[in-house]
């Protein structure tokens, strides 16, 4: 791309020309030294100057990309702490993604659309990202209105970590008959004939529902990379640049590790990824994770593909759950298996992260880490830390911080808030999780979605939800003394994420020698009403220098993507996370704009008079329509 010379940024020789240059913006650099700046150059990865245009014009040479922001904020690329961006990557292209959509009748219709492009054989799968509770109509669908929208083609849909939907077709598809018996922590509901009715429920492990979805086709092994290359474009499209993958179910390594590595020792990775391992099959977590110690270790790889640690499970009987329309689960004892698997990390050097919903679960894992510290084997100087902890304690925490742990937030209450409430009250929603309490600790902390089968993987709801602490369907959950500041929420997002997988001296801010990763934002997160943050996007999204997404003014800048596959692709058709428009732009707000913009015409018009540039009386009105 040939540089334009704009206000005086006129191309020169230079032995270090930067390879693209950001300017005209209001830079927040998250950097003490230098809070705020208007220009970024960036030379082979890195960010080489920090300041206002003055400071960059030196640096821009012939083959110098030259950015102009149009005078819109800049941040420090996103990092998604918790975020399953491996196993969502390869199935992208199959699903039908409700983010984002108002409405269940709009979902339906999407949903019937895609049935009637779904080939036989194939499922159409709705997998996480939604909550009835963000639907005008604020309900789940049907199996009646499932069967209705799609009579012969399987459908699949996923509600949280509660419950499943299947039309008549995915029963027959997935072998569900009068005959299949529960599973153990899961239900097949049933009518009064003993015939499934197409509803499963998570009672309360969502090992009925992911089971239950890995009978569906999966795409072949090109298309997994096609598949995993459009999320990954899809993520920059908010801005992220970096993701802590937590591994999880039906994730094997290396298996299912192949498409990403592949991707990235081709150089394709849109999305830096520290990723960790997760045993699989209850009974043989500990052969895992020996066998995984012989094959690679913790910082193995590159900046964009790197191993993190273990978990966020390292034994199945260790790990709660988190379907908060059923009472807590009492685990049985787990402590001695466990005891041995973090033993055998930390003499290994080896961190990990574990999943812990609950302070009774936090609490038991504690009382372990403890005694193994006490033997001086914990933590050794590896990072460790508890993923969600809805209801982690204030003395919990002090033992956290003690240990030297840290923690990732997600923002599951977003999509799961209203039925915390009516199972543990608003008083313990008010303090899930307790962010302010961690922080007043030191304790560092982590901010991600635990995206794709719940949450959405939209940064800019998580970001809502730290701030204003409301769902998406707009309940106050949060109390004002457990909500951060925006700047705060921000750094959560960038460098949280980066202290824990032991970045945070090239990430997270927008300094000299750190990585070249930036947003140009659609909106200003420090300023734009409050209600209006789900809706930020990114318009120019960079790593490492390279423009991976491009929008609006800067539409056809970024990295050229193969096309979809399959051509039927839900995708393909309606895209990722449904956009609205925002709040503070529709509606009453757009009358009171309309008003508020009539009322300065007035206003001027009258300026304009009492200086003798107009005449004093108004136009006359000549079209009959606006006559009164």
């Amino acid at each position: 791309m040939a540089t334009i010379p704009v206000d005086g940024l006129v191309p020169v020789a230079t032995d270090d020309a930067a390879d693209l240059v950001v300017r005209n913006a209001k830079v927040h650099t998250a950097d003490p030294g230098r809070p705020q700046a208007g220009a970024v150059a960036i030379r082979d990865g890195r960010i080489t100057a920090v300041g206002d245009d003055a400071d960059v014009a030196p640096l821009v040479g012939p083959r110098t990309r030259v950015v102009d922001a149009l005078g819109r904020r800049v941040v420090p690329g996103l990092n998604d702490a918790h975020l399953h961006v491996i196993r969502g990557g390869l199935n992208y292209v199959l699903e039908l993604r409700w983010d984002g959509v108002p409405s269940l009748r709009q979902a339906l219709a999407m949903l019937r659309e895609q049935a009637g492009r779904t080939p036989k054989g194939q499922w159409v799968r709705v997998v996480g990202g939604w909550s009835a509770d963000q639907f005008a109509e604020r309900r789940l669908p049907t199996v009646a209105e499932l069967n209705a929208a799609a009579p012969d083609t399987p459908v699949f849909v996923l509600h949280l970590y509660q419950s499943a939907i299947l039309n008549r077709a995915a029963l027959k598809a997935a072998g569900f008959t009068k005959d299949t018996p529960d599973p153990r922590g899961g239900q097949i509901v049933r009518g009064r004939d003993g015939e499934p009715t197409g509803l499963l429920l998570a009672a309360p492990s969502a090992l009925i529902l992911y089971s239950t979805l890995a009978k569906a086709p999966v795409p072949a092994d090109e298309e997994k990379k096609t598949s995993t290359l459009h999320f990954l474009r899809e993520l920059n499209r908010f801005g992220l640049t970096s993701a802590i993958d937590a591994a999880g179910g039906f994730q094997n390594f290396p298996d299912n590790y192949g498409t990403v590595t592949e991707l990235a020792r081709e150089g394709r990775l849109s999305l830096r990824i520290a990723y960790h391992l997760f045993p699989q099959t209850a009974g043989q977590e500990l052969a895992d994770l020996k066998r995984w110690i012989e094959m690679v270790r913790p910082g193995d790889g590159d900046e964009w593909l790197r191993l993190n640690g273990a978990g966020e499970n390292l034994t199945w009987a260790a790990a709660d759950f988190e379907n908060f329309t059923e009472p807590r689960p009492r685990l049985g004892d787990y402590e001695a298996e466990f005891e041995e698997a973090v033993r055998l990390l930390s003499e290994n050097g080896w961190g990990f992260r574990l999943h812990a919903t609950y302070d009774e679960t936090i609490r038991r894992d504690l009382a372990v880490f403890e005694k193994l510290a006490a033997e001086g084997l914990f933590p050794a100087g590896n990072r460790w830390l508890f993923d969600h902890a809805e209801t982690v304690t204030p003395e919990s925490l002090d033992r956290i911080a003690a240990l030297g742990g840290a923690l990732s937030v997600q923002n599951r209450l977003s999509f799961q808030g209203e039925a915390f409430v009516r199972r543990y009250g608003a008083a313990a929603a008010e303090q899930a999780p307790p962010v302010r309490a961690m922080l007043e600790r030191g304790l560092t902390v982590g901010a991600g979605t635990d995206a794709t089968r719940v949450s959405s993987y939209n940064p800019w709801v998580a970001l809502h939800w730290l701030v204003s602490g409301r769902t998406v369907g707009d309940l106050a959950l949060r109390s004002p003394g457990n909500r951060v500041d925006r700047e705060t929420a921000l750094a959560l997002y960038t460098q949280g994420g980066a202290k824990l997988t032991g970045e945070d001296d090239v990430k997270g801010v927008l300094r000299p020698g750190f990585y070249g990763d930036l947003a140009i934002l659609s909106d200003d997160f420090l300023t734009v009403p409050e209600q209006d943050i789900p809706h930020i996007e990114s318009l120019l999204t960079v790593v490492g220098g390279r423009i991976v997404h491009a929008a609006g003014e800067y539409e056809g800048l970024d990295e050229d993507l193969p096309a979809i596959s399959p051509p039927w692709s839900p995708v393909a058709r309606f895209g990722g996370y449904q956009a609205t428009v925002k709040p503070s732009v529709s509606g009453a707000r757009q009358a009171e704009l309309l008003g508020q913009a009539v009322a300065e015409s007035e206003q001027h018009r009258q300026w304009r008079a009492q200086r003798g540039f107009t005449r004093e009386e108004p136009t006359e009105i000549f079209d009959p329509c606006f006559v009164l």
